[in-house]
């Protein structure tokens, strides 16, 4: 009776299908403070569904759309834009399905439940010397970075993550699985490979591994009072820089009385120490060096975090981009910024190399050309909107998973036409009633 007083308008909680009840988490449930919210988005849905079979998906799926409330999907809860709780809507979190499997070693081909985070990943792959390219961060869920790109350490040598998948079982709309190649329902696999959000819940995803082993981790701590400078160079640096190194740098707030920090983290897909210094000194030469470190470490070992609760208050606001270049004009845009105190988080992560090579109509994510991802955090939508929508001319397009501005052009900018036009035209024939509609939306093309 306690648990009934605190649910929500909107949803017949008795119609919940049976093979679902027992993991469902309601308002008012022990477990409920545990999956309200996410790692960056507070939320009171009104019901959770946690499916933890394939066959589950469909019927949860098919159960929320009948309700009157919004659906939010959730694999690992981590993402920036938030889409993954709500108020009083129902998330379909897919937490348990988070296997990792060994499909064919010839191949390196596995397949990974939506659920898994990639820390988890790093560690399956290890024992056998693999890795697979992914974000940056350990505790990101599987399902949402591999529908939308995976900017990670390895995307100049091996591609986004998406350029390594090469299939998916997906629970569509109306609650049916398929399963999506190449070759078997092609022009959704395509779809997926970029705008995954908008067309179902991918229950499995198979990847084709590629060689892990050691690296060589830098991290940098640099004077970046010369903004501007600073950029253009490292900019400059990554473009010409062998495709076995990556890196991203993270600029906060000046602090009064002392200089601005920019903080670099750095990969070499190397175990060399000779190697690993070479690919690593042009970045120290960008600013002058306050402090740094480096190990040789196995890949899994800098993937690996605590799994901790994820319990955020508020919303999270963003402005995100890609660009091609660092050009001089970019740069002094970006040090403005910076140096306006309308952003408490600015970073930039490189990307290009492999990911530059795929021709950018072969996947939904059409922004092959640039070689950096920009993404600033503010405290407040205004301010910030002010100051990134003045920049929007020095980007190429747009990467939906670091940005939160829900203004329909960021949709334009992450799908330029061809592609968007042939989304729309798929999204009307996999879902006609834009049940999937929690993201960054493609709404059906017209009959």
């Amino acid at each position: 009776m306690f648990v009934r007083r605190h649910r929500r308008e909107g949803i017949d909680y008795d119609a919940v299908p049976e093979a679902l009840a027992a993991s469902a988490v309601e308002p008012g449930d022990a477990a409920y403070a545990r999956v309200r919210s996410t790692y960056l988005r507070g939320g009171s849905p009104g019901l959770v569904l946690r499916p933890g079979t394939p066959e589950e998906v469909g019927q949860a799926v098919r159960f929320a759309r009948t309700q009157p409330v919004k659906l939010s999907i959730r694999s690992g809860g981590h993402g920036i834009s938030g889409r993954s709780t709500s108020n009083g809507g129902i998330v379909i979190d897919v937490s348990r399905l988070d296997s990792v499997e060994l499909v064919d070693k010839a191949t390196r081909r596995i397949r990974v439940g939506p659920g898994a985070r990639w820390g988890d990943v790093a560690a399956a792959l290890a024992p056998h010397g693999w890795a697979l390219t992914s974000g940056d961060y350990g505790g990101v869920g599987v399902g949402g970075l591999a529908t939308a790109g995976g900017i990670g350490w390895f995307v100049r040598e091996y591609g986004l993550t998406i350029d390594r998948l090469r299939a998916v079982d997906i629970v569509l709309a109306d609650g049916g699985l398929v399963h999506a190649d190449d070759e078997e329902n092609a022009e959704l696999f395509w779809a997926v490979r970029g705008a995954g959000a908008n067309f179902g819940i991918v229950t499995a995803f198979e990847f084709e591994a590629h060689e892990g082993g050691e690296v060589g981790f830098g991290q940098f701590v640099l004077d970046a009072t010369d903004t501007a400078g600073f950029l253009q160079r490292w900019g400059a640096v990554m473009e010409a820089a062998p495709r076995d190194l990556t890196s991203s740098l993270i600029i906060g707030q000046a602090r009064p009385g002392q200089p601005l920090i920019a903080q670099i983290m750095a990969v070499v897909h190397s175990g060399d120490a000779e190697t690993i210094i070479n690919r690593l000194q042009p970045i120290a030469a960008t600013a002058p060096l306050l402090d740094h470190a480096i190990q040789v470490l196995p890949y899994e070992a800098i993937m690996q975090v605590p799994h901790g609760p994820h319990d955020a208050q508020g919303e999270p606001v963003t402005r995100a981009g890609l660009a091609d270049h660092l050009t001089p004009e970019l740069a002094a845009a970006a040090a403005r910024l910076v140096a306006s105190g309308r952003t408490y988080f600015f970073q930039i992560r490189a990307a290009g190399g492999a990911a530059s090579d795929v021709p950018p109509d072969a996947t939904a994510y059409a922004g092959r050309s640039a070689n950096f991802s920009l993404v600033a955090f503010g405290p407040g939508r205004r301010a910030l909107d002010e100051m990134w929508d003045g920049m929007l001319h020095h980007f190429s397009g747009q990467y939906i998973n670091f940005e939160t501005d829900q203004r329909p052009e960021r949709v334009e900018e992450a799908y330029p036409e061809p592609t968007l036009s042939r989304l729309r035209a798929l999204k009307r024939r996999y879902d006609p009633a834009n049940v999937f509609r929690d993201n960054f939306n493609i709404t059906p093309s017209a009959p």
